[in-house]
């Protein structure tokens, strides 16, 4: 069957309704899906694609075959490190808090963890402020190619980096105006924190927020397929890695397939105990018509990357507030969530240790 016979059928399958629509087995995700990267489906049969599928609902073999065709186009890059740990936030950024967790990698770093960020420098349903965002409003020095990425994951000074989708996976990335055009949220939404393009030595572990009861299971079978040793999904803010501050949270704890292990918290439990759920929005900020923008080249996600990249260097000063106890919060998570202290406590004890000395500022700025 040729590809463009292939397209037909699988359109055929799922774009049939709710009800006579058909799933598809894991390979047959996996060909569409190499066929779109390729560029041999044109944009109508690729749209119809991610939209049937999110109409009926991807099943798990749907998704994870996506994945797979993903993953397939990418060549790895080593990195001469034994782990390696990736965090990844939703793409398209934040409209309702200021995001602090681009600054995560850097407190991590200090505390001895190499980590990989990635995303987009803006990317919708939401267009809100990324990580990509924040990070160039703080002065960060975006890598231009993934030897950059590699050279500051191996480098002890550093340890962490952020890098653009358009690195890890450009025939992905080359899809990002199609998305636009969708509107709504496609299935490579919830797949493409699962890019592995960045092999260490040794194992691979994976970070993400998740904020819909479905989605630890589907985001650990997807962790697993594409070969990182363990997943941690955290119940975080805007679907973020950084839970509530101010209210209970839970995150799901797994290594390779096995089940998940949930994992209750509460941020009173290590010091925090703050009225507002995240870092509040100033009052400039505030306007909810402002904030619905919701569409490519956002002005207001520019002005909020811009005052959270303000914040998050404050906080790397050692300075209280807000973003310093979300970075205290969701660090500590990880630490304790990876098994690496005994408890949360100790765990946020250390991490206020490299806010406090310096070194998570030191391990921001060292490549800057």
């Amino acid at each position: 069957m040729t590809d463009e016979e292939f397209m037909r059928d699988v359109l055929q399958r799922i774009a049939t309704g709710p009800t006579l629509s058909k799933d598809l087995p894991r390979e047959d995700a996996t060909r569409a899906m190499q066929i779109i990267l390729d560029g041999k489906a044109d944009e109508v049969q690729a749209g119809i694609f991610f939209i049937a599928l999110r109409m009926k609902r991807e099943t798990n073999d749907e998704l994870i075959g996506i994945l797979d065709a993903i993953n397939s186009s990418i060549l790895p890059l080593q990195v001469n490190i034994d782990e390696l740990l990736t965090i990844v936030d939703p793409y398209d950024g934040y409209l309702r808090s200021s995001p602090s967790s681009p600054f995560l990698p850097a407190v991590l770093a200090a505390c001895g963890q190499r980590v990989l960020t990635h995303g987009l420098e803006s990317m919708g349903p939401k267009f809100g402020a990324t990580h990509h965002a924040v990070l160039h409003a703080a002065g960060y020095k975006l890598p231009s190619n993934r030897q950059e990425v590699a050279s500051a994951l191996e480098n002890k000074r550093i340890g962490w980096s952020y890098a653009s989708q358009q690195l890890l996976a450009p025939k992905l990335a080359a899809l990002s105006a199609l998305r636009t055009r969708i509107v709504k949220r496609p299935s490579l939404t919830t797949i493409e924190v699962a890019i592995n393009s960045i092999v260490p030595g040794g194992s691979s572990h994976l970070v993400t927020g998740f904020v819909h009861k479905p989605y630890p299971p589907i985001y650990a079978s997807l962790a697993a397929a594409a070969g990182f040793s363990s997943t941690l999904v955290v119940r975080g803010v805007e679907g973020g890695v950084v839970p509530s501050l101010s209210q209970p949270a839970r995150y799901f704890a797994s290594v390779g397939e096995e089940e998940l292990l949930q994992v209750d918290i509460c941020p009173k439990d290590i010091g925090i105990n703050r009225s507002e759920r995240a870092v509040p929005l100033p009052a400039t900020l505030h306007s909810d018509s402002i904030r619905s923008v919701k569409a490519p080249e956002n002005p207001f996600a520019d002005e909020l990357a811009t005052y959270s990249a303000n914040l998050g260097i404050r906080a790397l000063n050692a300075e209280e507030g807000y973003t310093r106890d979300s970075l205290v919060y969701a660090a500590a998570i990880i630490l304790h969530g990876r098994c690496l202290t005994q408890s949360m406590p100790e765990a946020a004890d250390r991490v206020r240790e490299v806010l406090d000395n310096g070194s998570a500022l030191a391990h921001f700025e060292a490549d800057n």
